[in-house]
């Protein structure tokens, strides 16, 4: 009774981010599409390589910007704007990027979204009334006939098409996208019919969308779409990051061979799951965790699926929990490890050796069962070293109390103080953090990290960015100044370097989209702060300057969510260790002078669970984590917190509970429509509405600007209001952040005269 083994997919950048490098290239036009194909077929020949030693091998899981986008190619379905001519790998990139590689004009790139509650970013399809889909992109097909040519028996990955619709938006009012599920199916029929026709048995259908909480409407399309693609070929439905037993028996009822169901995510009852199952159909089970980079406890999983396998026999398959994508690729590369940390991990490569070999010791093999054995001991050890599981670090989150969650006064008498101490003007003027971070600048970090540079040298190439910082904000007559972290590589790995319980790696990178690539560190014991993080940094900024700094930290759910937590505790617990590192550290800032604190949570709303149910358990220690680090500032200090892109009406009342006495919002893309959830709630503490987008090289316009303001005015109470960008400006030039921020000045200064005058 072989077990069978597979991935649900493997990462697309190779070991050291050859696919970054090539599509930079391509886009530079440093090399044409032929050594592009060059590169992209040289990471699949070797992902298959990898994966050789399984049953099957992922193919269609390669991508050059974003599998939901060579989806949308694979199904003819290209936004209008876009439609010049065939379809090819220019169109690809020009629905991505909004950029054309040949010499036709480009228009804006299609909107990108989070993969449900991953780091990972997706092209959202765009759905009008009088759209028509043809199978039109032939990526899949040369890419299942390449692994089958190299003697490999292939499980081709396809989104389904429920979760294609699902995932993308109306561009038109009065019209439901599902409507266009009739006309999609038979695309999907020839697609399956052709990989038959190739020799292809089975097929991935992914359908994450099962996981999340489906209104009726999603649900009931399910029986019908699947009924209407038979084709005679085998269909692994495939769910990922949540469990799906609520809706397991609408699952059993669809014309499907096998399920996939992520046991890393969520617990699913199996035994009643196994009773339940068709008495045809494979229960692949996804026991390796495909989204963090822990090696996996072989024996607890051999006991888990010990009896379900007697039960089942080869109907039960071994595999990855999602796509290996959210992994880094080769644990291999990272040198600098010391023996003991590396035998805690596993990355993509290692976690199908593991998929490999707990598939043998199922099938019985006394070698593979002792291999198991003698694999999960470095994680079964770590869970009583007192080294990772630090008894003063519990005590304190022990020790939490009620009141160290809370400001030791209301907002309106904060406000008062603030007022007395801070004497900032009317619409205060004012940046989100970061400066350019400049060729030179970069240069000097990566000199001081390969020893190239002395510490105190570099201390004092960055005291001169600060400087340069500092005189230039002068210069504008900003209100309320910033350092400008030139000492930041990333406002997650910053802190995660200068915390004692994170371990960074060289070559951990994960494709966020395209060929944007993150390097997440790893939280692998309790997190303490050994001494502070940023004051001398700050006080050395303050010291510059008679206006107010900012000092600037990352908040806890942020740190939490951007990085790779450990699996033997509750991400809560993570959150509240960093929250009181932070406290610590907020502490420290205004001892040293710092009166306005900014603590970022651009990830609060993206930490949201899939499932609705589970929403407000998420928001209320999310909130508390927030609240206990900002609860030693007192009165007196300003408290400011920074987010990304949301829904805000979902968490409009967990904003306001986090009590920051000022929060900045990206507002300017929706040109302040963002602020009508602020204005309906009836937002209590005051509101930096972004003014204009940095993402943009375009300078805004002064009267732009104003006009901006006068609209949130219409919505905020103009004392409570701000004016400064929508984000950091850290991947701006500094010609460009100059001449925005002059207009950005000189239209908060024309509109206090304003007002001045009608007062």
């Amino acid at each position: 009774m072989t077990t069978t083994t597979h991935v649900l997919g493997y990462p697309r950048i190779g070991k050291q981010r050859e696919l970054k490098f090539a599509l930079e290239k391509y886009w530079r036009s440093e090399i044409d599409q032929d050594a592009l194909q060059a590169v992209g077929s040289a990471l699949r020949e070797n992902s298959w390589q990898t994966q050789s030693e399984l049953s099957f091998v992922a193919a269609g899981d390669f991508a050059w910007y974003d599998h939901v986008l060579t989806t949308s190619l694979l199904l003819g379905h290209v936004p209008k704007r876009h439609r010049q001519g065939e379809i090819d790998l220019d169109t690809l990139f020009r629905i991505g990027r909004g950029k054309s590689q040949c010499s036709c004009a480009g228009f804006a790139a299609s909107d990108m979204t989070k993969w449900f509650n991953t780091n990972y970013h997706y092209i959202v399809p765009e759905f009008s009334a009088d759209d028509e889909f043809s199978l039109a992109w032939p990526q899949l097909f040369e890419e299942v006939k390449q692994a089958l040519d190299l003697g490999h028996k292939v499980k081709p990955v396809l989104l389904g098409p429920l979760s294609y619709l699902y995932l993308g938006k109306e561009v038109e009012p009065s019209f439901e996208r599902l409507s266009l599920l009739p006309r999609l199916l038979p695309v999907y029929q020839q697609i399956l019919t052709k990989l038959h026709q190739l020799g292809v048995t089975w097929v991935q259908t992914d359908e994450p969308i099962l996981a999340l909480d489906l209104d009726a409407r999603w649900l009931d399309a399910f029986k019908p779409a699947y009924q209407a693609i038979d084709c005679g070929l085998k269909i692994l439905l495939t769910t990922y990051f949540d469990a799906i037993d609520s809706v397991f028996e609408r699952i059993v009822e669809l014309n499907v061979d096998g399920i996939h169901i992520d046991l890393s995510a969520a617990e699913h009852p199996l035994p009643a799951l196994v009773k339940a199952l068709p008495e045809h159909w494979v229960l692949s089970a996804g026991v390796v965790n495909g989204r963090n980079v822990w090696r996996a406890n072989l024996n607890e999983k051999l006991a888990q699926l010990g009896d379900i396998k007697a039960l089942l026999g080869e109907r039960l398959w071994i595999a990855s929990s999602c796509s290996l994508l959210h992994s880094p690729v080769d644990l291999e590369l990272e040198r600098d490890l010391t023996p003991e940390t590396r035998s805690w991990f596993a990355f993509a490569k290692q976690k199908v050796a593991e998929v490999a070999l707990l598939g043998r010791a199922l099938d019985g093999d006394e070698a593979a069962i002792h291999a198991c054995h003698q694999y999960s001991q470095p994680i079964i050890e770590r869970g009583s070293a007192e080294h990772v599981n630090k008894p003063n670090v519990q005590q304190r989150v022990n020790r939490i109390s009620a009141a160290m969650a809370e400001r030791s006064a209301p907002y309106s008498e904060r406000a008062a103080h603030q007022a007395e101490v801070l004497k900032l003007p009317l619409l205060p003027t004012t940046t989100i953090g970061s400066f350019p971070q400049t060729g030179e600048i970069r240069l000097q970090r990566s000199a001081y990290r390969s020893g190239k540079l002395s510490q105190a040298d570099y201390q004092q190439a960055i005291k001169g960015h600060i400087q340069d910082a500092v005189a230039r904000q002068e210069a504008l007559d900003l209100d309320v100044l910033v350092h400008g972290e030139a000492e930041r590589n990333d406002m997650v790995e910053y802190f995660a370097e200068h915390l004692a319980g994170f371990q960074t790696t060289q070559f951990g990178w994960v494709q966020s989209y395209g060929s944007r690539c993150v390097k997440p560190a790893i939280v692998v014991a309790d997190i303490e702060r050994e001494q502070p993080i940023t004051v001398e940094w700050s006080r050395y900024a303050q010291s510059l300057t008679a206006k107010k700094m900012k000092g600037m930290l990352t908040g806890p759910v942020t740190i939490l969510c951007w990085t790779f937590p450990r699996e033997d505790i509750s991400r809560q617990t993570i959150t509240e260790q960093l929250a009181l590192a932070l406290r610590d550290e907020v502490a420290d800032l205004q001892q040293a002078g710092i009166e306005i604190i900014q603590i970022d949570e651009p990830a609060i709303r993206e930490g949201l669970p899939l499932k609705v149910s589970q929403h407000q358990a998420y928001l209320d220690w999310a909130v508390r984590a927030f609240k206990i680090a900002a609860g030693s500032a007192a009165p007196q200090t300003q408290i400011h917190t920074h987010m990304c892109y949301s829904e805000f009406n979902e968490i409009i009342e967990s904003v306001a509970a986090l009590d920051a006495d000022v929060i900045t919002i990206e507002t300017s893309r929706s040109n302040m429509e963002l602020l009508q959830a602020f204005e309906e709630f009836n937002y209590p503490n005051a509101i930096g509405p972004g003014v204009y987008d940095i993402h943009s090289p375009n300078i805004p316009q002064v009267e732009w600007i104003e006009g901006l303001v006068e609209k949130a005015a219409r919505k905020i109470p103009l004392q409570r209001l701000w004016v400064n960008p929508d984000c950091g400006l850290k991947t701006r030039t500094w010609p460009e952040t100059e001449a925005a921020l002059t207009n950005l000045v000189l239209a908060a200064k024309s509109l206090r005269r304003k007002y001045a005058q009608s007062a």
